[in-house]
């Protein structure tokens, strides 16, 4: 299959921007998209082959965590860095911003003014981050199970029927993330003072770790310095003592449950769960700490999702290979597209 330009786009030089855009980084990359020839994907169709021409990673551009303000100077951030800061020649035909938390039309369309703003005359959609994850792992049906600074869980049918949990953010939820796990450090902490306990293994690693001199040192910490990515960094320290130390490993194995409970919803929300149903797992929790990726698999075998696998794929492409979708879609009269 080759895919058809679209009327206003010129071969060979289009260009179009992913972004994957988290509570804590926004992760960009500008690319060529090319016309020439197609990629599979596991429908027997084809996506069109892109190149890289930049990337870079600048702070959070997410409007719910960091405000207007700071998203919207984290875009200039990373436009200056990709060398498309020009506002009136940016060069950028398509923008597709997979972005934790846009789960609603009204946090899609704040999002997509300030890139609007930023990108005059480029198409633009926004949408969710699990989207693109999907697409970085070359699916377009499945499972996305994310844990990094958050958690959240995706499904797509084959019909195109769709099915999210999980995502509330860390006043409400995000059981499973990073943060969450650091939470359940300090609580384990806490806990042990109250009860007239020495500091256990895990506790002097936090301590150690934060430079607090005791428990109630952690309390003051903790709400004094509430930066989700700074305690989601403290994670591993769980993970890390998790064979040897109780209250780690129930921790860990907490997180994991948390995790699969979220993946196994959304399969059940759609009725359905075949046995060679893919699930990708991302996020940094996930990627990067194999014992939780580990445990989170064999409690999905458990309960039939056998065909796990980690993303080894920035999920940045995955919105790249979505720009390069839409840019080939027809025009519409309105501007920008919006999700």
């Amino acid at each position: 299959m080759r895919r058809v330009l679209g009327p206003d786009r010129v071969l060979g030089l289009d260009r179009v921007l992913g972004l994957d855009i988290g509570g804590s980084k926004t992760h960009a990359i500008l690319a060529d998209a090319v016309a020439a020839g197609t990629v599979p994907t596991d429908d027997g169709g084809g996506a069109p082959l892109v190149q890289s021409v930049a990337e870079c990673t600048v702070g959070s551009a997410n409007i719910a965590s960091v405000g207007e303000e700071e998203a919207a100077a984290a875009l200039d951030d990373l436009a200056a860095r990709l060398g498309i800061g020009d506002p009136v020649n940016h060069g950028v035909h398509t923008v597709f911003a997979g972005a934790a938390g846009a789960d609603t039309p009204a946090a899609r369309e704040r999002l997509t003014g300030l890139l609007s703003r930023r990108f005059p005359g480029a198409r633009i959609r926004v949408d969710h981050d699990t989207r693109i994850i999907l697409a970085a792992g070359g699916l377009t049906s499945g499972t996305v199970l994310i844990s990094g600074t958050g958690s959240a869980a995706w499904a797509k049918a084959a019909d195109g029927r769709e099915a999210r949990a999980g995502g509330w953010g860390y006043l409400l939820g995000d059981e499973g993330s990073g943060y969450a796990v650091a939470r359940s450090a300090v609580r384990n902490a806490l806990q042990e003072s109250d009860a007239g306990l020495p500091a256990g293994p895990l506790t002097s690693q936090l301590l150690a770790q934060t430079g607090a001199a005791e428990p109630a040192g952690l309390l003051d910490l903790f709400y004094s310095r509430p930066e989700r990515r700074y305690w989601a960094g403290l994670a591993g320290t769980v993970f890390g003592l998790a064979a040897t130390d109780p209250a780690s490993a129930a921790i860990a194995d907490d997180a994991a449950r948390h995790l699969a409970r979220l993946a196994l919803t959304v399969n059940r929300r759609l009725g359905t769960m075949p046995e060679n149903a893919p699930v990708l797992l991302a996020g940094g929790m996930l990627v990067n700490q194999p014992s939780l990726a580990t445990r989170v698999r064999e409690l999905l075998a458990d309960n039939g999702l056998t065909h796990v696998r980690v993303l080894d794929r920035s999920p940045a492409w995955g919105a790249v290979e979505l720009a390069s979708q839409l840019a080939d879609a027809p025009s519409r009269p309105a501007s920008p597209i919006r999700a």
